[in-house]
């Protein structure tokens, strides 16, 4: 599964952690993360993000 960068912040989602305190499971790929998610860190929102390379 890729990783995502926030490219606001540098923030970058591991789909290995997921995002436990937004409701999202750890082993979540980022695709089926829901289209309101958020950063966060800075708030952007989930189009901010780009795979990680």
């Amino acid at each position: 599964m890729d990783k995502y960068e926030c490219t606001v912040c540098g923030y970058i989602y591991d789909p290995a952690e997921g995002d436990p305190p937004s409701g999202v499971a750890p082993g979540t790929p980022f695709e089926k993360i829901p289209d309101d998610w958020v950063c966060p860190i800075c708030g952007a929102p989930k189009s901010a993000f780009k795979v990680k390379v």
